[in-house]
C-alpha cells in the first residue's frame, strides 16, 4: 500500500557510524521517495486555495507543507512497526530498517514521537478550531497500519486520514466548517481508494500468501472497476466543491482533462499490469494533484 513505498537496504545502511544511523533513519522515513507526503499535503493545498479564494496564506501553505512531512514521516514508521513480521516475507519491503533488524523497535518509537512532537507544535500557529480538530488525524494515523488485518479496504482508512487535513486546512483559513470542505474531504477519500489500490497492486501476490487485506485482492479483476468508480466520485465531488464556491468554468475544464487522463489509467488496469507499471500509474496521482490545485486556482481568475 501507499504508506509502504519502495525502499531498501543501501551500501550506506550496511556501513558502520554516522553514516549508517543517518541511512537508515532516511530509509525508515523514505527520505528518498516523497510522494506519500505530496499526496497528503496536496488535498490541504486544494482547501487553503478553495477556503481563500485564490489568495492562501504564505505562513499556512508552509505550516501544513511542513505537517505533511512530518505525518507522512511518522505514519510511515507507525506503519512498519505495525507490518514488520509482513514485510520480512515480501520481497521488495523485506529490507527496511525494522524488517531486516537494522532499527529496533524501540529505535523507531523515538524517533515517531519525535516527528509527532515536531507537528505538534505547529498547532501554536493554527487558529483554535484547526487544533482542536488535530487529535482526530493523530488517531487516523495511528489506526491506519492496523486496518489491513480487519478490514479489506483498508484504503479508506487512508484517504480518511489524509482528508483530514484537507479539513484542518479549511478551518485555520476560516475558522468555520463549510459545506465544501466536506466535499473536498469525500474527494480525498475517493482518490485515495484509487491510487492506493494501484499502488497495492505491486504487492497483491504476496499480500494473497500472507494474509494481508488490501483493495488490490478484494476487488481482484474488478480492480479497473473500482478504481474507476472512486475517480468518478471524486471527480464529482471536487465539481460540486467549485460550483458551490463559485468557480469559473476553467476550472471544469481542468477537470474535465483530469478526468479524460484517469480513464486512461483505468482502461489499462483492465489488463494485467506489472509491478513496476503499477508504480509509474501511482506516481502519476502526484502530477493529477498538482493539476487539481492548479484548476481551482485559475478558477477563481
Amino acid at each position: 500500500m501507499m504508506s509502504s513505498s519502495k525502499g531498501g537496504t543501501s551500501f550506506l545502511a550496511k556501513s558502520p557510524g554516522p553514516l549508517s544511523i543517518f541511512a537508515n533513519l532516511a530509509s525508515l522515513i523514505r527520505l528518498s521517495n516523497q510522494s506519500g507526503t505530496l499526496l497528503l499535503m496536496l488535498p490541504s493545498l486544494w482547501a487553503l486555495v478553495l477556503a481563500s479564494e485564490g489568495t492562501p496564506s504564505l505562513h499556512l501553505l508552509l505550516i501544513f507543507a511542513m505537517g505533511a512531512f512530518l505525518m507522512r514521516s511518522a505514519g510511515v514508521i507507525i506503519n512498519d512497526l505495525a507490518d514488520r513480521s509482513f514485510d520480512r516475507q515480501v520481497e521488495r519491503t523485506k529490507n527496511r530498517p525494522l524488517a531486516s533488524g537494522a532499527l529496533q523497535p524501540s529505535q523507531a518509537l523515538i524517533i515517531a514521537s519525535a516527528l509527532l512532537l515536531c507537528a505538534a507544535s505547529l498547532l501554536f500557529f493554527l487558529n483554535p478550531l484547526a487544533a482542536l480538530l488535530s487529535p482526530v488525524a493523530l488517531i487516523l494515523a495511528i489506526l491506519y497500519p492496523f486496518t489491513k488485518r480487519f478490514f479489506h479496504i483498508p484504503q479508506f482508512f487512508l484517504g480518511l486520514a489524509f482528508g483530514w487535513g484537507a479539513v484542518m486546512a479549511w478551518a485555520a483559513t476560516r475558522n468555520q466548517l463549510d459545506l465544501p470542505v466536506w466535499f473536498l474531504f469525500g474527494a480525498t477519500i475517493c482518490w485515495a481508494l484509487a491510487y492506493d489500490t494501484i499502488y497495492a497492486l505491486q504487492d497483491r501476490q504476496d499480500d494473497i500468501r500472507v494474509g494481508v487485506k488490501s483493495s488490490a485482492t478484494l476487488f481482484g479483476s474488478l480492480v479497473w472497476l473500482a478504481v474507476g468508480l472512486a475517480l468518478i466520485g471524486m471527480t464529482v465531488l471536487l465539481g460540486m466543491a467549485g460550483w458551490w464556491e463559485g468557480l469559473n468554468l476553467t476550472y471544469y475544464g481542468v477537470l474535465a482533462g483530469v478526468a479524460g487522463f484517469l480513464s486512461q489509467q483505468v482502461w489499462r488496469l483492465r489488463r494485467e499490469v506489472s509491478p513496476s507499471e503499477a508504480f509509474s500509474m501511482f506516481k502519476q496521482h502526484i502530477g493529477v494533484g498538482w493539476v487539481i490545485l492548479g484548476g481551482i486556482w485559475l478558477g477563481f481568475l
